[in-house]
């Protein structure tokens, strides 16, 4: 029998072992990691370590059996998107630890799990105490998901019958002392506003290292020297920083409006705002 077929036959008999072994031990031995994933991958490891260190001399043969783990776990996993028996036996089903608030001690053992096991994995979950839980599943790759009973669940507003506006993600306009034009047209600002908002804080654009518009249109800021005190604002420049307040918010409300009178509106009196600080910045500049 020729050596590459000799490998090839030792190689899936040897995947098929180490398959059957971890079913065998469970989800324990692995995380993040279906089982094909798992052997697959210290399979691999090995081959290669015995290749590159020279105690395989034909490097043909590491090479064979390390395309035969790769193309087997390509397949399972292509079959597993196409079949769902193949992907529960393949990849493994979730298992119930804890069900009606009781913990479920022959899935436990099915695992391999001990109750100090379930206990450390709740304490992940920041659950100290069995009993607030009503239902625990041990999903596939390990991890367990936990349901608290509804009086150990944190409140929500949901809850309190309070409406809340949608949260979205704060927008970057400043990074390494640059602004970003593109998130400040996202957050429907611009750099009127912007400059009004760091002359209030009493810092310069050039010492901002980040700063972030959330969804309420609250700009945080960190700078780069953090031992950098703020010093309070005085009488000339904040009566100079409320002006600008009122150009920036005009233009804003004009890249918000639809209407076109109120636009044009807007628009005329921000630009006459704009001439009166040109005028006040030598005398209100501080």
């Amino acid at each position: 029998m020729p050596d590459w077929i000799d490998v090839l036959i030792r190689g899936i008999l040897f995947i098929a072992a180490l398959f059957f072994m971890t079913k065998l031990l469970g989800s324990k031995q692995i995380s993040q990691l279906s089982f094909f994933e798992y052997i697959s991958g210290i399979t691999i490891g090995s081959v290669a370590g015995e290749v590159i260190t020279g105690l395989d001399k034909n490097i043909s043969h590491g090479v064979i059996v390390i395309l035969l783990f790769g193309g087997i776990t390509y397949a399972v996993d292509f079959i597993s998107l196409k079949s769902k028996k193949f992907r529960d036996f393949a990849e493994g089903k979730s298992s119930v630890f804890i069900k009606d608030g009781k913990v479920m001690e022959d899935s436990l053992k099915k695992e391999n799990y001990t109750i100090d096991d379930l206990n450390a994995l709740l304490r992940k979950k920041n659950v100290f105490k069995v009993a607030d839980v009503e239902f625990a599943v041990l999903e596939p790759n390990g991890e367990l998901n936990v349901l608290l009973k509804k009086e150990n669940q944190p409140l929500t507003p949901k809850d309190l019958n309070l409406k809340v506006g949608n949260e979205k993600p704060p927008q970057t306009v400043i990074m390494d002392g640059q602004i970003l034009d593109n998130s400040l047209a996202e957050a429907k600002k611009t750099r009127q506003w912007l400059e009004f908002e760091l002359e209030k804080l009493g810092v310069t654009l050039d010492n901002v290292f980040l700063g972030q518009v959330d969804s309420y249109g609250q700009l945080t800021i960190d700078v780069y020297d953090d031992k950098i005190n703020v010093p309070l604002p005085q009488e000339k420049p904040l009566l100079m920083s409320m002006i600008k307040k009122g150009q920036a918010d005009l233009e804003t409300f004009a890249l918000q409006t639809d209407a076109k009178d109120a636009k044009k509106m807007f628009i005329e009196n921000s630009k006459k705002l704009q001439e009166a600080i040109d005028v006040l910045t030598p005398y209100l500049k501080g």
